[in-house]
């Protein structure tokens, strides 16, 4: 059975071209960058390549990038370092409810060191009010630490202007934004965008996992998070994974050339999915705002039924999905992300997350919107609260 993959949101498959680029750093050209003779000099070189490669890609200067083991090191670099940088100016920090668990858990073990935490509500689409952000600020506020776009629902979150809204207010906040699902899937440059910090990762755009970066604007206060050595400008201490930095560079490389392309044609398949979702299953939402979201996401939730099953079913015709974050995916509790856009908890079960990539065709969309209506139908059949449901209809 070929198998259709449409879990893009949580990681993606390493690119024929990112492979090649690594494989001669684990072999010929395996030196440690930190040291001074040839091996390592091929080394270095190939590392600040990649610094470059990945700086482009937001906008932002090589100086100013800090790789790192990925995603979630970031954040907590981002969130940890600023805290204990600037503990002196006050210990309070904003973010949001929807954040993925490595801002939110940082900001809990945070909260235990006697931080003060905001965590602000969205509305019905996932959407940060920026007055709420504005509203939120005190004498004490060191940091705000927003979500770019929200990795189970895919809403974009007006960055632009909380950033700008920020520094009216106060400009020494320093500002972070998690946008580990946006970097190469639209555009981004530090510099619109108003951030200090920014939180990225190889693997979601075809790079390969345990590689990621934090940037840090020029001047912006922050401790290292790991420390024991010189790497990364003092800053980030461990010998560094050159050949996954490497092949972090050229995903960053091949995104940049790519994005509009992608761009259009991921939102042609997307829409495609949605409405044939929607249009041939009763009972069922999107999730996330219709307009403003990612390219690549499709979140719905199926009134009735249980998002395991759902996925398990759909394994066993060959779609692999996801019902959410999938650092989460052992875990029974409902999304958080869906219980803050105000679902009830039956429903936030029965969630499901589609997330496209480069490889997705139209054919893919229409064997999904072939199959996808008969497993919601059947696993509906066996639920008591769907045949109490239809009980009410024949009495109306």
């Amino acid at each position: 059975m070929d198998r259709i993959y449409l879990d893009h949101a949580a990681t993606t498959p390493v690119r024929s071209e990112v492979l090649e680029a690594m494989l001669p750093y684990f072999s010929e050209n395996f030196g440690n960058a930190s040291t001074v003779y040839s091996y390592g000099r091929e080394a270095k070189k190939a590392l600040e390549d990649s610094r470059e490669k990945v700086a482009q890609l937001i906008g932002a200067n090589a100086k100013e990038i800090f790789f790192t083991s990925g995603g979630t090191e970031a954040d907590n670099w981002a969130l940890r370092g600023v805290a204990a940088a600037n503990v002196k100016k006050g210990k309070h920090i904003i973010t949001s409810a929807i954040e993925h668990h490595a801002v939110l858990h940082t900001c809990e073990a945070l909260e235990r060191q006697g931080y003060k935490i905001t965590y602000l509500p969205v509305d019905k689409y996932g959407l940060v009010d920026v007055n709420d952000v504005v509203n939120a600020i005190t004498d004490e506020t060191i940091m705000v630490s927003i979500m770019h776009a929200n990795n189970e629902i895919g809403t974009i979150e007006p960055i632009k202007e909380i950033g700008a809204a920020i520094k009216a207010k106060k400009p020494d906040i320093i500002f972070h934004t998690d946008a580990v699902q946006t970097v190469g899937k639209i555009p981004v440059d530090v510099n619109d965008l108003g951030v200090d910090l920014l939180s990225m990762s190889a693997h979601k755009i075809y790079g390969p996992k345990g590689v990621g970066a934090l940037y840090i604007r020029k001047g912006t206060r922050i401790l290292p998070y790991m420390t024991g050595g010189a790497q990364e400008s003092t800053r980030r201490a461990g010998t560094e994974n050159v050949a996954g930095i490497v092949g972090f560079g050229k995903a960053a490389e091949l995104a940049k050339s790519e994005l509009e392309e992608q761009y259009n044609k991921l939102i042609v398949l997307r829409d495609k999915l949605i409405r044939g979702i929607l249009e041939n299953i009763p009972y069922t939402r999107l999730n996330g705002h219709p307009t403003l979201r990612l390219p690549h996401n499709v979140n719905v939730s199926f009134e009735f039924i249980e998002g395991e099953s759902m996925l398990l079913n759909l394994d066993m015709k060959g779609i692999c999905a996801s019902s959410g974050s999938a650092c989460t995916s052992g875990s029974l509790d409902p999304s958080h992300v869906l219980l803050a856009i105000g679902l009830p908890h039956e429903i936030a079960h029965g969630s499901l997350r589609l997330s496209l990539g480069k490889d997705n065709t139209e054919k893919d969309v229409d064997y999904v919107l072939e199959v996808l209506p008969g497993i919601v139908n059947r696993l509906r059949e066996m639920s008591p609260l769907f045949a109490d449901r239809k009980e009410q209809l024949k009495n109306v």
